[in-house]
């Protein structure tokens, strides 16, 4: 039997579950070869893990109003997510300080117009930038507080550059980037082993606000929505959807916490 090589898309097939059984075996034989891929994998199964247990005490709760309402308001495709698996992906960074709830309300709808177009632009960005090892960004982290008031400046929106520390991502810097005839920022966060991901914020003053919708193209996955006339999009590559939205709603209350001052 030929064994086929396996990659870090693996490590997030056998987490969900979704790894064939005839290649277990052999995965985890390949894990005991190789321990930093094993500790990545145990990385990832303690987050997972954190975020079932933060989750126990929200899984029973109402569904707020104001997501009742936007449920009312528009149908649910098929494939939309519950209320609750975005709680799950915002429970970790709101733990310490209350539950909020996604203020955009989630409710997923066929991607399509100016919210398709963020995630579009913020994919494309990410694959271009997250690849370059010498020019990944304008501004670096040590000019922080400068990359900060700069993009905010430039997008016309107050920006912060979200800590995901806690999730194992130190920032690396910023880029100015176009879109259509306006600024977009970008923000850009790599871990110990050299995985990046980005967060895009573009204005998009045409569309109503959205929850969060999910995008994959390209090798990447870009979890997006639109608030008070800006799209914002966290996207990354060979990471699980708990962590993506784990990153994604702890950049939403952090962006909106600075924007309420």
């Amino acid at each position: 039997m030929t064994v086929r090589p396996f990659t870090d898309h693996d490590i997030h097939l056998s987490l969900d579950g979704e790894l064939p059984a005839e290649e277990r075996e052999e995965f985890e034989a390949w894990l005991d070869r190789s321990p930093d891929k094993k500790a990545l994998r145990d990385r990832y199964a303690d987050d997972r893990e954190k975020l079932r247990l933060a989750l126990a005490g929200v899984i029973d709760e109402e569904l707020p109003d104001r997501l009742a309402r936007f449920g009312r308001e528009r149908p649910t495709p098929p494939r939309s997510w519950s209320w609750r698996t975005v709680a799950a992906g915002i429970v970790l960074f709101a733990a310490g300080s209350g539950l909020g709830y996604l203020a955009g309300a989630y409710s997923p709808s066929p991607t399509g117009g100016g919210a398709a177009q963020i995630a579009a632009r913020a994919i494309e960005a990410h694959v271009i930038y997250s690849a370059e090892k010498l020019h990944v960004v304008e501004v670096g982290a040590d000019q922080k507080d400068h990359l900060v008031g700069w993009l905010s400046k430039r997008v016309g929106t107050t920006l912060v550059a979200p800590d995901f520390s806690a999730s194992g991502y130190e920032l690396v810097g910023g880029r100015l980037l176009p879109a259509d005839s306006r600024a977009a920022a970008m923000f850009i966060y790599q871990d110990a082993a050299g995985a990046r991901i980005s967060l895009y914020v573009a204005r998009d003053s045409g569309a109503p606000d959205t929850g969060f919708k999910l995008r994959e193209e390209l090798g990447a996955c870009a979890l997006y929505w639109l608030d008070g006339g800006y799209g914002y999009a966290v996207t990354a590559t060979n990471m699980s959807g708990d962590t993506l939205r784990a990153l994604a709603g702890s950049a939403y209350q952090q962006l909106l916490a600075a924007q309420r001052g």
